[in-house]
């Protein structure tokens, strides 16, 4: 298969993936990757750099008058710095041979029912599939990708039922908001969790 171009990369994605606002980062593209050497990433996520750029620019000018180890008000400049240069996970656009579409990534429609945290610390929801079954979902913290059961795909899900859990019999069950003690059946819940990603920066996206 012919490598794919950074034009036409964002072209796939403009075109095939709706993004995902994100008012710290910039819209995010969810989308999987081969690498040039054959590595398969199921899991990347696409922006423009403007945001996350302008965000480092104004968080160091905010620490440029503290001494540069200081730990007195909050992070120093150096945790700082560290935090945007040796955090995450990110791959260049010049080693992709090509895009497609993550079988992980919720269709908008469907990621957009996901309202709230059930707890500090914790959300979780149930997704109620096209065939009827329930299956059991949750994150600490990121939304971009999630774990699916066998045989099912994202595109196989018809609604988000939020604030529940699911039993491994599949009963639906609700939680309390928020909650302060998992329930006492929540040993029987399976959960679907998120998934780690990459992150991706191209100029022109």
């Amino acid at each position: 298969m012919t490598r794919q171009h950074t034009e036409q990369i964002i072209k796939f994605l403009i075109n095939n993936v709706e993004p995902l606002d994100d008012s710290i980062n910039g819209p995010g593209y969810r989308a999987a990757v081969y690498l040039t050497d054959g590595t398969f990433l199921p899991c990347v996520v696409f922006r423009n750099p403007e945001k996350v750029v302008n965000l480092a620019i104004r968080r160091f000018k905010e620490k440029q008058s503290v001494n540069v180890f200081s730990r007195s008000s909050g992070l120093g400049y150096a945790d700082i710095v560290k935090s945007f240069v040796t955090k995450g996970n990110c791959i260049n656009d010049y080693d992709i041979e090509r895009v497609e579409k993550s079988k992980y990534a919720f269709p908008f429609n469907i990621q957009q029912q996901i309202r709230g945290e059930t707890t500090m610390g914790w959300t979780g929801f149930a997704a109620k599939m096209k065939d009827g079954k329930y299956f059991g979902f949750g994150t600490s913290f990121h939304w971009e990708f999630f774990q699916m059961p066998e045989g099912y795909a994202v595109d196989d899900i018809a609604e988000i039922i939020n604030h529940s859990y699911v039993l491994n019999t599949g009963e639906l069950k609700n939680h309390k908001v928020p909650f302060f003690e998992r329930p006492s059946d929540y040993k029987d819940a399976i959960i679907f969790r998120e998934r780690p990603f990459f992150e991706c920066y191209i100029d022109d996206l």
